[in-house]
């Protein structure tokens, strides 16, 4: 697909069944991929969204991928955050496995960077074919609505060209390697919770340790002071708070924080309450 590029997604998660039934049929169930964003340091972060694709048969096999019905549309994913997500697709599918799924870019995504300008998000040639993921065991059942979310980390995901200065080409600052996970609303946890003094704008990073090493999540608190972190394995956890601004003179300086010992459940959004940082 010329001048099209493969969102990488960078988590397996419960998938989606591709031969659709009529509304109203036994066992059918309904489909939901949303996108949400967890936050960089930018003013806008616009993705020219324009194709998902499911592959639900042997992931060798060429022919598998089916693409679900989209509007094409450009999205703005910092208007997403703290639990407000962009509905992308919304039908009915039947019950069935999934082996893979990618999400497809077109040529007009940017970036408005804290300047105020605008700057093309720019696709490193290798990935102009895509990179796809690959599930395993994942299943939809039948009769339910099943909701996916695509969470776009923009702070990863965007890279500032080193040797970029002002004056040149505003095309060639930024390019876009996609960070992205896919999580399963129904079947995971969460943690929100706010911070104070708001202006802090802390990024906020969830820390399971796992068999495999640990596992991170991260944010940033909105202008109100307040994140979320949606679609975390059940575990006890770390939430690490870095503050990204510097106080305002004569005022006490803000401090990062670590919080221990927090479990979190399946189905079950954990309110950590207020966090000082100062």
């Amino acid at each position: 697909m010329k001048n099209y590029c493969f969102l990488s997604l960078a988590a397996a998660v419960i998938g989606l069944g591709s031969c659709s039934k009529k509304t109203g049929d036994v066992g059918a169930t309904k489909l939901e991929v949303r996108l949400t964003d967890a936050p960089g340091n930018y003013q806008a972060v616009v993705l020219d969204v324009q194709q998902l694709e499911v592959h639900l048969n042997d992931p060798n096999n060429p022919a598998g991928w089916q693409q679900l019905a989209i509007s094409p549309q450009t999205v703005n994913v910092l208007d997403y955050v703290n639990g407000k997500s962009a509905l992308l697709v919304s039908t009915d599918f039947a019950p069935g496995d999934i082996q893979e799924i990618r999400l497809v870019l077109g040529p007009n995504s940017y970036v408005v960077g804290t300047d105020n300008q605008q700057y093309a998000l720019k696709t490193p040639s290798g990935q102009t074919s895509g990179v796809k993921l690959k599930l395993q065991n994942v299943t939809v059942p039948a009769g339910t609505t099943y909701q996916l979310l695509l969470d776009f980390d923009a702070a990863k995901s965007i890279v500032e060209r080193g040797n970029w200065q002002p004056g040149k080409d505003k095309k060639e600052r930024y390019l876009l390697k996609p960070v992205v996970r896919v999580v399963a609303q129904a079947t995971l946890a969460g943690l929100r919770g706010t911070v104070m003094p708001a202006a802090a704008r802390p990024q906020v990073l969830a820390i399971r340790s796992s068999i495999v090493g640990p596992d991170t999540v991260s944010t940033f608190a909105d202008a109100s002071g307040a994140f979320l972190l949606n679609g975390l394995p059940a575990g006890t956890y770390q939430v690490q708070y870095f503050p990204t601004t510097t106080a305002p003179a004569g005022q006490p300086a803000y401090k990062s924080v670590v919080r221990t010992g927090i479990t979190i459940a399946n189905g079950q959004v954990t309110d950590l309450g207020t966090t000082l940082l100062n």
